[in-house]
């Protein structure tokens, strides 16, 4: 008996895989050995790729996510008019058996024959422009929190225990102390001088926790860190200065953008690391042309900017519907169904800097007394604890965003609790009105004309 063959149907005949590396991109247009080519990764290797590939008759083309050695060249492919799917590395794995460069592309151009691989998502270029901006920022912030650490050690090595009166030792009070101690001031009463009207500790047990025990080299060290710790907020201003620059062009060359004013609301609390002289209230009604995600409660500067950078107006509007924008952020539970049976429902593993940024959100909206939202979190977290009320919550507030951005619905949250039956009857009546709609149904057709006239 014969072996059984099962052929797939070919979806992209016209297509090439490409394997990226960082000194070569193995490219394959077929299975057969002259059919693979390696190019390097200089601009004119780049438009040498592109011109092979036309000459083959190349249409579509996959290439893999890796680093970022593939912007480079998915720009060159983008402007020879390809079309170009990048694709996760999950999907392209080898088959079992040695593994080559060869091979890789081969496969991948096979896969992307066959219409095996799905693209990821791209921002477009504005958006792509702001997330540069966005995450370098945030690295910067990382970088500037581990040297307030380094500062905070060196001062504790001196005795100069700043970190105990003083809630946060980069504020005012704790800025004026280091200023004034690496100026040469070491008395513990003169340093305590500085200290902000706010502050909550008196100005005598600030004078006892500032007592310098005379060590130079810890002191060389704070005064190196504190000037590292003053350059990158220097940066971080340069920083907040170019997003800022760049979201009012957006807005003031498109007049959609532009036409929108929003009205004053009340004051939302900001956190230090939001970006400086930037009215985000009227940035992010202005961008989102109109739509006003600032009413949500727990949404704030930093949530917006997550938005703006990480995927866009036009990028959320890329997804279908509320459920394919919760899957992709990973916040809807993944089924997995054998038998019949719900082997498990938890939330796939990996952590967007979207997703973080509405978890971040979620969490904040589980702090605040009152709410629509607030009632949901704390319904949750009753029922299944915190860690899980934050996941659905996170997910909530992702669907109403998507509603809101892609469906303009504006956001108005029920002022009152409903109890589960009240919520079935609502559900039922809305069944209902849809279905008279939809039939054009009268009263004389389901029999309410004949009670009218009993009754009468």
């Amino acid at each position: 008996m014969g072996k059984k063959k099962i052929s797939l149907e070919v979806a992209d005949p016209n297509a090439a895989g490409i394997d990226i590396g960082s000194k070569s991109h193995w490219t394959a247009v077929g299975q057969n050995a002259q059919d693979v080519k390696e190019f390097g990764v200089y601009s004119e290797d780049n438009y040498g790729l592109c011109l092979w590939l036309q000459e083959h008759g190349v249409e579509t083309v996959a290439m893999e996510s890796t680093g970022t050695y593939w912007q480079n060249l998915f720009s060159s492919l983008m402007a020879f008019g390809f079309e170009v799917i990048l694709v996760n590395g999950q999907q392209t794995k080898n088959i079992k058996g040695k593994k080559t460069d060869i091979k890789d592309c081969q496969w991948i151009q096979k896969l992307h024959t066959l219409g095996l691989l799905t693209g990821s998502f791209l921002p477009d270029g504005t958006t792509d422009i702001i997330r540069t901006y966005s995450r370098h920022r945030q690295g910067i912030l990382e970088q500037s929190a581990r040297t307030v650490l380094k500062v905070q050690k060196h001062l504790r090595l001196m005795n100069m225990r700043l970190d105990v009166v003083v809630k946060d030792i980069t504020g005012l009070t704790g800025t004026k102390i280091i200023t004034d101690f690496l100026n040469g001031q070491t008395s513990g009463k003169e340093l305590a001088k500085n200290r902000h009207y706010n502050c909550r500790k008196p100005e005598s047990e600030i004078a006892k926790a500032l007592q310098y025990n005379g060590r130079d080299d810890h002191f060389f060290a704070l005064r190196q860190e504190w000037a590292t710790y003053l350059h990158l907020q220097g940066q971080i201003t340069q920083i907040d200065e170019q997003i800022k620059k760049h979201l009012e062009d957006v807005i003031d060359n498109d007049g959609d953008k532009k036409q929108h004013i929003p009205s004053e609301k009340p004051h939302k609390r900001k956190n230090k690391n939001t970006i400086r002289g930037l009215n985000m209230n009227q940035v992010s009604y202005q961008y989102f042309e109109g739509v006003d995600l600032m009413a949500i409660e727990g949404v704030n500067d930093a949530t917006i900017m997550a938005i703006i950078s990480e995927i866009g107006l036009e990028g959320i509007k890329k997804f279908a519907s509320a459920k394919q924008f919760t899957s992709w952020l990973r916040l809807a539970p993944n089924n997995r169904i054998s038998g019949g049976k719900v082997l498990g429902h938890h939330l796939p593993k990996g952590s967007g800097r979207l997703k973080i940024a509405f978890r971040l959100a979620a969490n904040a909206i589980g702090n605040l007394k009152e709410g629509h939202l607030s009632d949901f979190f704390k319904r949750i977290n009753y029922k299944k604890g915190r860690a899980t009320a934050v996941s659905a919550t996170a997910r909530k507030l992702a669907v109403i965003i998507w509603n809101m951005l892609v469906k303009g619905t504006p956001y108005d949250p029920p002022t009152e609790y409903l109890f589960l039956d009240q919520k079935r009857k609502l559900r039922l009546v809305g069944r209902i009105k849809k279905n008279i709609a939809k039939f054009e149904l009268r009263p004389e057709d389901v029999g309410f004309g004949n009670m009218m006239n009993i009754s009468t």
